[in-house]
């Protein structure tokens, strides 16, 4: 018999980096500063954890100016939005084997 936990995404075992998709799949986008104030961290963890997913293309990063200032913005991709997915519906089926 498999491991039901084999089919969990290794990269969203993470709290943070779960929280973190789990924003973006709900909105267009989310800049630096509003997702470290959401997730209540720190500015070193939250890059940590952004630098991790976008190692793994499932997020994409654009920067900008905003009235002179940096805006560093965060999108999901096709591939994030798809990990996130299939590590849902893994989660969903251990919680269905447990009930048997």
């Amino acid at each position: 018999m498999k491991n039901p936990f084999e089919n969990l995404d290794k990269t969203l075992e993470h709290r943070l980096r779960l929280q973190i998709v789990s924003v973006l799949v709900a909105n267009e986008y989310y800049d630096f500063n509003a997702l470290k104030e959401l997730l209540e961290t720190t500015d070193g963890n939250l890059a940590t954890h952004l630098k991790a997913l976008e190692r793994e293309k499932y997020i994409s990063v654009s920067k900008s100016f905003v009235d002179r200032k940096p805006n560093t913005r965060y999108k999901i991709s096709e591939r994030g939005r798809s990990a996130f997915k299939k590590h849902l519906d893994a989660l969903e089926e251990l919680i269905r084997q447990q009930r048997k």
